[in-house]
């Protein structure tokens, strides 16, 4: 009687808003660090944007976090709202980490594989940020979201490969006379990488959410 009575219950809409809201900062996140990519004076700024960002989608997290814990009846389950939540929440967390890494070193130029892969962290928070409204109608949306997530495995790949091009680049070129810039350039490489990382763990859980739903 309890099971029949709850799923004639209205499921809390709110969610969905929240990860829209998580959606933009995404996507205002990547496009600060394709920023801070360009390098010259005004980088540091550029940083500071992406450090705003960051806490701004802190700050929708935990309101997931607790709209999950007062809810009576959540959109799907609860631990897959965690873990699509948290996985957003790791990505920018991981551009932020780049930034700092950049701030730290107090880096101004980067290499032509950085700009690149900055490029494809933007197509990849764009492609996140377009189907986190279908999950309202996963069903529906399947066929897109599916080729949103393929999309953005793809990206992943393309990422690999511009790391291992870029580490290559650095140990051939500056590795040999400027030991310290390999440190730091390998180190904001494998920042963006991660990032991308980070993206296909959302599309990830979106895929299991599908798989779930159907």
């Amino acid at each position: 009687m309890l099971s029949w009575f709850q799923a004639l219950l209205p499921k809390e809409d709110r969610f969905f808003a929240l990860f829209e809201q998580h959606g933009e900062t995404l996507c205002a996140g990547a496009q600060s660090l394709r920023l801070v990519l360009q390098g010259g004076d005004a980088t540091p700024q550029h940083c500071a944007a992406l450090t705003s960002q960051e806490q701004r989608a802190d700050e929708i997290t935990r309101d997931v976090l607790l709209a999950v814990r007062r809810t009576f009846m959540t959109p799907f389950d609860r631990g897959d709202i965690r873990s699509l939540i948290t996985s957003m929440d790791d990505a920018i967390d991981q551009m932020h980490k780049t930034a700092k890494t950049i701030t730290l070193y107090e880096q101004r130029s980067f290499e032509p594989d950085m700009v690149a892969l900055g490029e494809l962290i933007v197509k990849t928070a764009s492609l996140t940020a377009e189907a986190l409204p279908l999950l309202r109608a996963m069903r529906a949306n399947a066929k897109r979201l599916n080729e949103i997530t393929e999309q953005v495995t793809q990206l992943e790949e393309q990422s690999d490969q511009l790391y291992d091009r870029g580490l290559a680049h650095l140990f051939y070129g500056v590795a040999k006379t400027e030991p310290i810039a390999f440190i730091v350039g390998s180190k904001i490489y494998e920042h963006l990488e991660k990032v991308v990382d980070r993206f296909e763990d959302i599309a990830n859980e979106i895929s299991g959410l599908l798989i779930e739903q159907l």
